[in-house]
């Protein structure tokens, strides 16, 4: 069984068996409120004989990220078993399966959108990355197709992962991909705010 948790957009944790069947799910959608629920989330889901962990690395605000990530990772020390990292947009290409080329849009905040290509799926079943994630104004125009999300399924992130182990492939380094640096990046620096 695969455990993915990803707060990317909100927060939603997910357990799959080994045939990529549902096993639990669970998220909230607050944008905010991921240290305040992603432990109660955890324990609605886990489950004895889950082998793998799924960290969805992003695109997603710093410490929404980081959250989730520190989750996924302190579960699979504590289970002893290794925490795979995917990237949370190939959990909205893999729901959207759209033919030919496309790109997953998301709300970056700041009046940007965090922009991922990929071109239908792989041998493997994985959504094909064609050019990596980058940020857009809002009201870009873009050339493929959009898919654009608000909300992430963890049961995509999953069986993403699980396509991913399967093949022997590593989709992300072990870095979440911030959509921009922290605004504090020293104790007592003050924040900085752009327009």
């Amino acid at each position: 069984m695969i455990l993915a948790v990803d707060t990317s957009l909100g927060t939603a944790v997910a357990v799959i068996d080994a045939d990529g069947r549902v096993v639990a799910e669970a998220s909230a959608p607050d944008p905010l409120g991921h240290a305040e629920v992603i432990g109660d989330l955890l324990g609605q889901v886990a489950r004895p004989g889950i082998t793998h962990v799924v960290a969805g690395m992003g695109p997603g605000p710093f410490t929404g990220l980081r959250i989730g990530i520190a989750a996924a990772r302190a579960f699979a020390l504590g289970r002893g078993i290794p925490a795979i990292p995917v990237p949370s947009h190939f959990a909205i290409a893999f729901d959207a399966d759209p033919e030919g080329r496309f790109a997953v849009v998301t709300d970056a905040r700041r009046r940007e959108i965090a922009v991922t290509v990929f071109d239908g799926a792989d041998a493997d079943g994985i959504p094909n990355l064609v050019v990596p994630t980058r940020l857009e104004k809002q009201g870009t125009e873009l050339t493929e197709p959009v898919v654009e999300a608000t909300g992430l399924s963890a049961v995509a992130l999953a069986r993403v992962g699980a396509r991913a182990v399967a093949a022997g492939r590593v989709l992300a380094d072990a870095e979440p991909l911030y959509l921009r640096s922290p605004d504090v990046v020293q104790p007592g620096a003050p924040k900085r705010v752009r327009s």
